[in-house]
């Protein structure tokens, strides 16, 4: 069965920095709880159709590219699980999406969409992810879900709420 999730966040700073930021995969680790101590194990990458007039901080995964990364699923246990993620979607400063090409998920999509917005007059950036998800394993993924995959996801973006704009300040 697909699960769907959504999450928002609100930074302000400008669309192109926070769209860079994110299309850049060395950031990743950043972006997640260090309990998982998350790393980029290779990349192979496809550099996205580019825009004269746009900086290029760092390596951009455009589609087609692979990012291989390992985490540790259960924090306290030095188990690593390994994950293939596949850009499939890459629209400059609007949006990209990857799926999961081998991971421990039945299935994963994740877009990441980016829109300007101006808040009590500030001007920034929404940050908005979509995930569809299926843990697979009939009933035992479904348990799986309920008892900590809803709530580890959550966490995980709960926390890149909590330190985007310093990440961002520091990019």
């Amino acid at each position: 069965m697909i699960h769907h999730a959504q999450f928002e966040d609100w930074v302000s700073f400008p669309i192109d920095r926070v769209f860079l930021f994110f299309a850049n995969p060395e950031n990743l680790p950043r972006l997640m709880p260090p309990e998982t101590a998350t790393r980029i194990d290779k990349l192979q990458l496809i550099a996205p159709p580019s825009l004269t007039d746009l900086p290029h901080p760092g390596p951009i995964a455009g589609i087609g590219s692979e990012i291989y990364t390992s985490f540790r699923p259960l924090p306290r246990l030095p188990v690593r699980a390994r994950w293939i993620a596949r850009i499939t979607e890459f629209e400059w400063n609007h949006h990209f999406a990857d799926i999961q090409a081998k991971g421990p998920f039945q299935s994963w999509r994740h877009r990441h969409e980016f829109t300007s917005e101006i808040r009590n007059g500030i001007p920034g950036t929404v940050v908005r992810d979509q995930i569809d998800y299926s843990a697979g394993f009939g009933i035992l993924g479904n348990a799986a879900r309920d008892l900590f995959l809803d709530r580890q996801l959550r966490q995980t973006f709960q926390r890149r709420q909590e330190t985007l704009s310093g990440l961002l300040g520091t990019f």
